[in-house]
């Protein structure tokens, strides 16, 4: 992560409130996620301004079938706009108003931390992930694409710091030499 000295046009908050509650850590997930622990009932809020993406309404989680579009039980994923999908999972309740489509502002309610879905029976947190976007159904990619461990630091700290975009590849083209 290198500094700017570019004002960042985009406010962020730290993803669940208040922060004095909270705990994270790096790993656990064989993707790049992180859990953070709280109170059932602590405000998992918009991390920065955007429009609702995807809501989950109802826990329809069955360790019996085990979907893994059904593990974050009752979640909502934004889409920022700064252009990164921001989700949030296990919620105990979603706010009122919350739907897809809908514009929030950084720092508003989205729902409350909680154990829905694979949570249940397990400390109550908030699963936490940034990807780009793509069809709100995509589990997949919702759950998480980029480490968000760096800039939930940052943000805990008060820091608006955007997600970086990944350093790209480069196709180098192959060729047989001729005989």
């Amino acid at each position: 992560l290198t500094p700017s000295l570019t004002p960042n046009p985009f406010v962020y908050f730290f993803p669940v409130q208040p922060v004095r509650d909270t705990g994270f850590s790096e790993g656990g997930h064989a993707y790049p996620a992180t859990d953070i622990f709280a109170p059932i009932g602590d405000r998992f809020v918009a991390v920065t301004s955007g429009v609702v993406d995807f809501v989950s309404y109802q826990d329809r989680w069955d360790p019996a079938v085990n979907d893994p579009n059904l593990r974050g039980g009752l979640c909502v994923a934004i889409i920022g706009d700064d252009g990164w999908r921001y989700y949030g999972a296990h919620l105990s309740k979603i706010a009122p108003g919350i739907a897809r489509g809908v514009r929030v502002k950084a720092g508003q309610l989205l729902g409350l931390v909680g154990t829905s879905g694979d949570a249940a029976g397990k400390p109550s947190h908030l699963h936490f992930g940034i990807s780009p976007p793509t069809y709100p159904e995509d589990w997949h990619t919702r759950r998480g694409e980029v480490d968000p461990v760096p800039y939930l630091i940052a943000w805990k700290h008060g820091e608006n710091l955007t997600p970086a975009l990944p350093t790209p590849t480069p196709i180098l083209p192959t060729f047989t030499p001729t005989p």
